[in-house]
């Protein structure tokens, strides 16, 4: 179902942005970018044509990293196809805090997936 998709992201949830930025920026030197989101402020690094995002929340055990697949398109039919296999969603089709869509489920491990798909893709195939 996802082989046509590519790891786009992965999210980190931290519990200090400032922290992490100057992890990422300054200890391991790459681009870090602060972003103002709809839900407060968020970071982003490019590590070759892979998104890193850091958003600060708290984090439990098996929550983070997130590994997000990115879609063209068609999320809504997506999230059928999940549901209808029986995958658990913990995060129904929503707003991503860069605008686009995202849906939050979980592997028979409890480890944190993700679909993403940009701003004015469609929400069908």
């Amino acid at each position: 179902m996802l082989s046509g998709c590519k790891v786009g992201a992965i999210v980190f949830f931290v519990s200090d942005l400032a922290r992490s930025v100057a992890f990422y920026r300054d200890t391991l030197g790459l681009p870090v970018e602060v972003i103002e989101g709809h839900d407060g402020a968020f970071a982003m690094a490019q590590v070759g044509e892979l998104s890193l995002v850091f958003i600060a929340q708290p984090v439990r055990a098996g929550e983070s990293p997130v590994v997000v697949f990115s879609l063209d398109g068609g999320i809504d039919d997506y999230a059928e196809a999940l549901a209808a296999k029986g995958v658990e969603i913990v995060v129904p089709v929503g707003e991503s805090p860069d605008g686009g869509l995202s849906l939050d489920f979980v592997d028979p491990d409890r480890n944190a997936l993700s679909l993403h798909q940009d701003a004015g893709r469609p929400r069908r195939r």
